[in-house]
């Protein structure tokens, strides 16, 4: 008869972060419904409102409804703000409201009899933070777990209101031991004691069971697969040890599918496997009772930072216990803000809140090998590669990801084998990169001198047991890497191996999407049409090979099609030469960079489908980098799972003065300290003219002239390439110390012996070991002592933390000094944002773009970004200004948070009620939603960035290869990759119209740059973006002329330049200064390279702005080509890049970026044609 009854619906609504709670929710159930008939549970979890709104509505219904409700760990600002104004308008007209591990603004709205929080002083909230987890170093959770099931004893013999507040800790106790048993004696207690049914008040609760803090978890095992002691596990393989740590959260809820799975894995490939957990989000506990001295790699799968979980971490707790164990820490991440099939099928990868909590914030630990494993299925499963899982059960249970797992699982492997094998076993791939082709590119790399540092680590592998004989010079090492046999072959470097076309059909599981792009196997590229070759020289166990090129740079155009490209077959073919022919054991990519990380796919939590991930495959990744380059670095680690070792940058030294300007500055002296004689005031005055007027200087004003001077004189520039394994000498120690700033006498002497030491040789030898690398921040030496020693693995800033108070103040003071600069206040800038920039100063970039705009960064109660804020038009003083974000592919993948704060800020402007005058974001939004019959929210996207898993705008591609007819085909080149809009999503969409539209009101282009050895001629990216813009802009506004300014923050302070100045300064302080080009050639073909890479950086700005003066060309011309002497000794160093060089310099004469005489052109072609001579070995010497 009870069964046909009808009951009166009662609602308990529990709000969560995740869905690990519904597995026991809905298995009581029918239990609990046997006592209280009509009660209705249900759960939701706030990480699946981002990506399905109905989910979000349907909570706000139930709790619209609910009798009851309980939310727990909810901390996140975005699910706060969507959930808030719900909990408040119910919490008066339910019989309870209880938030248990949350935020403290829904901490305060429980209710629970007598028990209010939302009063103040509350004693509940100091007990709570009491309860509140330790930040300082090497404190766990247990003693707040210990304290959380003493009080609910204590308060037991308190009678009265106490019981209420009693209650709430139980509730707490009863969640954090969520076991099936403890959810439904949860439910059972708070229903008995606060609902309004008088029969159920009777109902009695179960004390919430106590399980281990600190176990072990095996599926075979019983109750729930829980144990403490070693011995229990059921299975000891062979093969490595792999340490897992698990969440308990998810054990005792019976969620653990993908935990199974992954144990299972291992077991299978005869691997031991420890699977433990702790309490309290810190796995250190675990990693002490379990992990130490057993195992061999160390597998997170909590997708949290080791210490402190999403909340918060402990780096310096987290990095002492890593150090310990002194074994590869390998991050893997379980989805839950999106179902496998959303992160499978999308071209993003991981959410922006996903990418920071379960990547970036483990990063700052010393995690490696990011890699999904794990996560939740719509009702439809996921298709996302080959076993096309299908949903289990109506609880959308944690699922595995076969293909990830088993990805995970050979990754882990390989790098337990790194420490086990003997190193005469090892077989060791060291890639070299050679691009652009025909260039003498192969074997460079930024900053780097590659042979010598290359030598000195084959030397260093010999002398530790690596079964290699290394050449005995450089010379001979060179020789044996770029001559050899490439002669015979028509290739860059010697031909190691030779891969048929049938290979490569029969052995490419990707190749029909190879052929899509560059037609049948083995392609033109590297090949001589019968097969592809593999370019590089054996040493013994160590094979040094040189990166196939990206292939496009015969026709550029085809990068305009983003999602079609792929890498050509030399390149897939190479990698599948080092994991199956050469079955290498590790690959060291040698130096600053490659291409693999850039190559299509995800932006972060990369799929088997993405192309890094294809060609890498699990093989175990060291990369020596950089330390001034996070950003690219952190790419490198997210997308091709490379564990980083810095390196230093090259000393630093002052430019000086040197020939005409030397002489002109004695002229200066004099002038400064002359006695008043008009005659000889007169005739010095002439002479400084005529002096000035030779080293192409305005020498009508002294004084002007003078700054001018001391400002070249005191540029820093760098000493040459840095040499891996060769300390650096005292007198440069000194010096770069000289250029450094300390608080303290003992942090000098720190630097001091830093700088003294040479560490990175051994820090490559512990990364081949499969040991532990402890993390460091990226940096530039002199404004970061921090980033020392190098010889560690480089990570990012905490997103949550940036931009950081500092770097506002500091971004602001820049935005001023910029519209200072400005002859009048722009409405509109074009603004170019990159990801290194940003995080070596800890968001100083993006805090400019906010100041332009009227806008500041907003943090929430712990300190995390959460979204922007207006000040007000009397606070800012001025108008707002509209400013046109051009983001890198780099920034777009590594700062998600700061690419919805920035999109954030300008859809406020857009929104805000003020006078259109005074706010143009606003006034050009509504003109453009008008005229397209768009919302708001389209009309005012202003974050602009490639296509998800495209980088760079090709500008730079079409200038290297001479591929464009005029600036209207970089124009097009720009915004074809260019106009995809971020918005407070984090989602992409292109908007063509959009762009050009803005475009079209932008006043000037701007763009910093941070590092001192990095200037605007150095590199291409830097053309690439701001004079891809500027070239926009100009096509854009019909020809008008766009002002080019660049923000010097290299030592601090403001300094804005307009670009002619910048390349002005550069040339005279490093393109044509023997203190800096001298120190490049003392290191053969890589120093040539670099010369001619500013020369033809300085051809890319005359492209895309128009503004490199004619001297410019005139003064590189006379200096390395038509003198014969420096002409001779650069082709002897390296023939191809010194014809590169000559024929830039034509070029730019044919394009009227400078006009020579007839004599100088004729001189120009007969110095090409004597390279080209000397190139093809015609000419007699």
């Amino acid at each position: 008869m009870r069964d046909e009854m009808s009951y009166p619906a009662y609602n308990f609504v529990i709000v969560t972060l995740d869905r690990h709670a519904a597995g026991p929710a809905a298995r009581v159930a029918p239990r609990l419904a046997t006592d209280f008939p009509g009660l209705n549970v249900t759960i939701h979890a706030a990480a699946e409102w981002e990506k399905d709104p109905v989910s979000l509505q349907a909570a706000l219904d139930d709790i619209a409804r609910a009798d009851i409700v309980v939310t727990c760990v909810l901390f996140l600002e975005d699910h706060l703000r969507a959930i808030l104004p719900a909990l408040k308008a119910r919490r008066d007209h339910c019989d309870a409201m209880i938030g248990v591990v949350s935020d403290t603004e829904i901490t305060q709205l429980t209710r629970m009899g007598d028990l209010d929080m939302s009063r103040p002083a509350s004693g509940a909230m100091g007990l709570l933070k009491k309860l509140k987890p330790s930040k300082t170093s090497g404190k766990s959770g247990a003693g707040q777990m210990k304290m959380l099931r003493r009080i609910p004893k204590i308060l037991k013999l308190i009678p009265g209101k106490s019981q209420d507040l009693r209650a709430w800790f139980l509730s707490m106790q009863y969640w954090l031991g969520g076991s099936d048993d403890n959810i439904e004696n949860m439910i059972r207690f708070l229903v008995s004691r606060y609902t309004r049914v008088p029969a159920w008040r009777l109902i009695k609760a179960d004390a919430p069971v106590e399980y281990p803090e600190v176990g072990l978890y095996h599926p075979d095992l019983p109750d729930h697969g829980i144990t403490t002691t070693l011995a229990d596990l059921p299975y000891a393989g062979k093969g490595p040890t792999i340490g897992l740590l698990m969440l308990r959260s998810y054990i005792l809820a019976g969620d653990t599918a993908h935990y199974d799975h992954v144990i299972r894995s291992f077991e299978a490939q005869g691997m031991r496997v420890i699977p433990a957990f702790a309490g309290g989000l810190d796995g250190r506990p675990a990693m002490e009772a379990y992990h130490k001295g057993r195992i061999d790699t160390l597998v997170s799968l909590t997708g949290f930072s080791l210490v402190g979980g999403p909340a918060y971490n402990d780096s310096t707790g987290a990095v002492t216990a890593l150090q310990a164990l002194d074994v590869p820490y390998v991050a893997a991440q379980p989805l839950e803000f999106q179902t496998l099939s959303q992160w499978a099928n999308g071209h993003q990868g991981l959410s922006p809140i996903e990418a920071t909590m379960l990547v970036a914030l483990p990063e700052i630990d010393g995690a490696t090998n990011p890699t999904v494993f794990a996560g939740r299925h719509a009702a439809g499963g996921c298709d996302g590669c080959a076993h096309k899982c299908s949903a289990q059960g109506t609880t959308k249970g944690m699922a595995p990801c076969i293909e990830r797992i088993d990805a995970l699982v050979e990754k882990a492997q390989r790098l337990a084998l790194l420490r086990r094998k003997r190193n005469a076993d090892k077989t060791v791939a060291i890639v070299l990169f050679g691009f652009p082709p025909n260039a003498g590119a192969v074997g460079t790399a930024a900053y780097l001198s590659v042979f010598e540092s290359l030598h000195n680590t084959l030397h260093r592998m010999a002398a530790d047991g690596y079964d290699i004989t290394p050449p005995a010079t450089v010379d001979a090492l060179r020789a044996a890497v770029l001559q050899g046999n490439a002669q015979t072959f028509g290739q860059d470097a010697n031909v190691a191996a030779r891969i048929s076309a049938d290979t490569i059909v029969g052995q490419t599981p990707w190749l029909d999407e190879i052929e899509a792009t560059w037609g049948p196997a083995p392609g033109r590229v590297q090949s001589n049409g019968r097969e592809v070759f593999v370019l590089g020289a054996q040493f013994g166990r160590v094979f040094v090979g040189v990166q196939p090129t990206f292939g496009y740079e015969g026709d550029p155009m085809r990068l305009l099609f983003e999602r079609g490209f792929a890498p050509t077959h030399a390149f897939s073919a190479f990698y599948r030469y080092l994991k199956t022919d050469l079955c290498a054991d590790v690959v060291l990519h040698f130096g600053m960079h490659g291409a693999l990380e850039f190559m299509p796919g995800k932006q972060n939590g990369l799929g088997g489908r993405d192309w890094p991930e294809r060609l890498m495959g699990n093989l175990p990744n060291v990369y020596l980098y950089a330390a001034n380059n996070p950003s690219e670095a952190t790419l490198a680690k997210r997308r091709a799972n490379a564990v980083t070792i810095t390196h230093l940058t090259p000393p630093l030294q002052a430019s000086g003065l040197y020939r005409g300007l030397a002489d002109l500055k004695d002229s200066l002296t004099k002038w400064r300290g002359r006695a008043v004689d008009a005659a000889e005031d007169a005739t010095l005055a002439d002479l400084i003219r005529a002096q000035a007027e030779t080293v192409h200087l305005d020498g009508s004003n002294p004084d002007t002239l003078w700054l001018k001077l001391l400002e070249t004189e005191a540029a820093l520039i760098p000493d040459g390439l840095h040499i891996v394994g060769r300390p650096m000498s005292p007198k440069a120690v000194e010096e770069m110390l000289g250029l450094m700033s300390f608080d303290t006498a003992a942090a000098r002497e720190t630097a001091r012996t830093h700088l003294s030491r040479n560490v990175e040789l051994s820090a490559l030898m512990r990364a081949l070991n499969g040991q532990f690398i402890a993390p460091v921040p990226g940096g530039d030496v002199i404004r970061a002592p921090e980033i020392l020693p190098t010889g560690r693995n480089i990570h990012a800033f905490d997103p949550f933390r940036m931009p950081t108070a500092f770097a506002m103040e500091d971004g602001a003071r820049q935005a001023d000094e910029l519209l200072r600069t400005h002859p009048t206040l722009p409405r509109s800038v074009a603004l170019v944002l990159w990801g290194s920039d940003n995080i070596k100063s800890n968001g100083g970039p993006i805090g400019q773009a906010l100041a332009l705009m009227g806008a500041t960064a907003r943090f929430d109660s712990h300190g995390r970004l959460c979204g922007a804020s207006l000040v007000p038009l009397a606070t800012l003083g001025r108008a707002r200004v509209d400013v046109v974000m051009t983001l890198s592919g780099i920034f777009r993948d590594l700062l998600p948070l700061q690419t919805k704060l920035l999109a954030d800020a300008a859809l406020q402007c857009a929104l805000a009620d003020e006078p259109l005058e005074m706010n143009p974001i606003r006034a050009h939004a509504l003109a453009f939603a008008q005229a397209q019959g768009c919302d708001m929210r389209t009309a005012a996207l202003r974050v602009f960035s490639n296509a998800e898993g495209a980088y760079g705008s090709n500008v730079n591609q079409l200038v290297d290869s001479s591929a464009f007819g005029d600036e209207g085909d970089l124009a097009d080149a720009y915004q074809s990759r260019k106009s995809f809009a971020y918005g407070t999503d984090g989602e992409a969409s292109q908007q063509t119209a959009l762009l050009n539209n803005t475009l079209q009101t932008v006043e000037l282009a701007y763009q910093n740059i941070e590092s001192v050895e990095l200037g605007v001629t150095t590199v291409d990216h830097y053309f690439d973006t701001l004079g891809g813009i500027a070239a926009a802009v100009k096509r854009a506004r019909k020809g008008a002329d766009t002002p080019v300014y660049i923000g010097d923050q290299t030592r601090g302070g403001t300094k804005v330049r307009t670009l002619q100045e910048q390349v002005a300064l550069e040339t005279r302080s490093r393109s044509l200064n023997p203190k800096f080009y001298e120190p490049l050639l003392n290191h053969g073909h890589e120093g040539v390279r670099a010369i001619e890479a500013h020369i033809t950086n300085t051809v890319g700005w005359s492209a895309t702005t128009g503004k490199v003066e004619p001297w410019v060309y005139a003064e590189l011309s006379q200096t390395f080509v038509l003198d014969e002497v420096m002409r001779k000794r650069l082709s002897d160093l390296n023939p191809q890049a010194s014809m590169r060089m000559a024929n830039r310099l034509i070029e730019a004469s044919e394009r009227a970026y400078w006009t020579p005489d007839d004599a100088t052109l004729a001189a120009l072609h007969t110095a090409a044609d004597a390279i080209e001579d000397r190139l093809e070995g015609i000419a007699a010497e």
